[in-house]
């Protein structure tokens, strides 16, 4: 198990996460305290992959407030924690809670792009603090395979190169975290 932590470069907040690599799959749990739109607020989430890096299972809890589970199949469909059927994010293997960059992770490791190579993708979007699910379309494109790719958020116009570890977890992305130096 490896123990990291971000800082937001956006104003106050840090995230610890734990990153497990299990003989069936990847696992993570986090806390963030951070500040969005002016509303401050504490994060816990969980995350699980399957060996081909899709999300079968997330939940997340604002403290204090909401609380969200998703269900994977990782085909692209998805259930709530009360089992009921999510169609609007139907056919997106990824998430992106919008709180880390650890979902980051998840598209550079299951997408397995050729240096140059830049590949579109459907991902359910979590927004922060609300826990808010939306489809939203992205892009990923390998500038140096293993090292550094380029994220386009084309459903709010922002792109950023970000540079990775070994694992495909975020060391740098620029305007938003900066891993901090101690990792144990």
């Amino acid at each position: 198990m490896r123990e990291l932590r971000w800082a937001s470069q956006e104003g106050d907040g840090i995230e610890h996460l734990a990153f497990e690599a299990r003989e069936d799959g990847f696992q993570v749990e986090s806390v963030v305290v951070g500040q969005r739109y002016g509303k401050s607020y504490g994060l816990h989430y969980e995350v699980r992959c399957d060996t081909q890096w899709r999300t079968r299972y997330a939940r997340l809890k604002i403290v204090g407030a909401g609380e969200l589970e998703l269900h994977g199949d990782g085909d692209g469909h998805w259930r709530d924690g009360h089992g009921l059927m999510l169609s609007a994010i139907e056919g997106c293997i990824d998430i992106d809670i919008a709180a880390t960059p650890f979902t980051n992770t998840l598209p550079i490791r299951r997408l397995q792009l050729a240096q140059g190579e830049r590949r579109p993708l459907q991902v359910a979007y979590i927004s922060t603090p609300d826990l808010q699910v939306t489809r939203v379309e992205q892009a990923y494109s390998c500038i140096e395979l293993g090292r550094e790719y380029r994220y386009e958020g084309i459903f709010r116009n922002f792109t950023a190169n970000m540079k990775v570890d070994e694992d495909g977890l975020v060391l740098d992305y620029p305007t938003l975290f900066t891993r901090l130096p101690r990792e144990r």
